[in-house]
């Protein structure tokens, strides 16, 4: 049984290479954000707002690497995105400079002080006030996190002002430590962006959306945050989980240290996570949140007493990402459902049945998921666990 254990481990650990090495491979050269001076009327741009604890560099279309800076440093950045593109994909230039009637590209990139930040606010508010705050995960350099996030913003067709916070990450994946630790030497600045937005008199609602690894330092700050006795304003109506990187006894010890005045919670899972059985690995055979299955009822207990949340089991999608790791921005269901219902303030459990995309629900799940269940097994591909109890 240890022999095949270990055979397992290997070819989880192989694939993973392999597909890194192919993704490498296909990755653009350096420099990709020098921004793009050719205008394209057929193209549609998202602007964001930076904020980063990366080290700033000179290279010209770099701005930022993956070591670890001295400050917080805030940028405005500017993508355009090509027309007649499927969901979920990033055109990356094959050459420099792109072109962005083909190519993702940047129009724009300009430093913003610190102090700045709430007139970038003013400036950028959409209409509801409502804003996004993206965190991405483990191996994400730079520019793959501005890429991936502008991608989502504009698939979702969500009407939400967007700010990406980006830890350091060297987008190595010899650099899983070393990331790791990035995400606990950025969680007091991330708290920081958080506190600035809600501070903010432009701003009236707050998601704040994780990806992988970069969950560590969202539940981390909110729980910082409610340990040094201020509550978390209601103004943060909503936290997303993606594939969650976290030690499933870690994260139940944070929501008891955050309290039950906390934002709802939704979290994105799935049984077949490549990366996260890695994860788990390396993490001492613990299971990884974004990796629980949840026909295993030793989870469903674990997870139980938690009120306000919902759980996403993608388990039985069959596209995105060949890891089953980020289906939350490459699958077009995923994609369609963040735009169309979370950033909506609403719930699967509450859609129509003939909504597109197949997310009609069709059977009630039997027995208790997560706290009182009143949420639906939806068809495949997506089924949806929901607690009664929200904020």
């Amino acid at each position: 049984m240890v022999f095949s254990r270990s055979i397992s481990i290997l070819r989880t650990i192989t694939l993973i290479f392999i597909v890194g090495g192919v993704a490498a491979c296909a990755s653009p050269a350096r420099g990709v954000l020098a921004p793009v001076s050719i205008a394209a009327s057929d193209t549609t741009k998202v602007d964001l707002l930076v904020a980063t604890t990366r080290a700033p560099t000179s290279q010209k279309g770099v701005f930022f690497t993956g070591e670890r800076g001295h400050d917080l440093n805030l940028a405005n950045v500017v993508v355009s995105i090509p027309p007649n593109r499927n969901p979920g994909t990033i055109q990356w230039p094959r050459r420099l400079p792109g072109d962005p009637e083909r190519n993702f590209v940047t129009t724009a990139v300009d430093t913003i002080n610190v102090r700045d930040i709430r007139t970038w606010y003013r400036e950028h508010a959409a209409s509801g006030r409502r804003v996004l705050i993206f965190v991405h995960g483990f191996n994400t350099r730079f520019e793959d996190a501005v890429f991936r996030f502008a991608q989502i913003v504009h698939d979702s067709r969500a009407e939400v002002t967007p700010v990406l916070f980006s830890w350091p990450s060297r987008g190595a994946l010899l650099d899983y430590n070393y990331d790791r630790e990035s995400t606990n030497f950025s969680r007091s600045e991330l708290g920081y962006v958080i506190q600035q937005a809600v501070n903010s008199p432009d701003v009236s609602e707050i998601t704040i959306m994780a990806h992988s690894m970069g969950s560590w330092p969202v539940m981390e700050a909110l729980r910082d945050i409610a340990m040094q006795g201020r509550r978390i304003s209601p103004k943060i109506t909503d936290v997303i989980l993606a594939s969650p990187d976290l030690d499933i006894d870690v994260f139940r010890k944070q929501l008891i240290d955050i309290g039950r005045e906390r934002p709802h919670i939704s979290i994105f899972v799935s049984a077949n996570d490549r990366a996260l059985r890695l994860s788990r690995l390396i993490s001492g055979q613990v299971t990884r949140v974004g990796g629980v299955d949840l026909t295993n009822a030793s989870y469903k207990a674990q997870l139980k007493m938690a009120s306000g949340i919902t759980v996403y089991d993608l388990s039985a999608l069959r596209n995105g990402d060949s890891l089953n790791h980020t289906q939350f921005a490459t699958s077009p269901e995923v994609v369609r459902l963040f735009g169309e219902r979370l950033l909506r303030g609403q719930s699967l459990s509450d859609a129509d049945p003939n909504m597109p995309g197949n997310f009609g629900a069709t059977a009630v799940e039997a027995g208790l998921a997560i706290g009182t269940v009143t949420g639906a097994a939806l068809s495949a591909p997506i089924r949806i666990f929901e607690s009664t109890v929200r904020r």
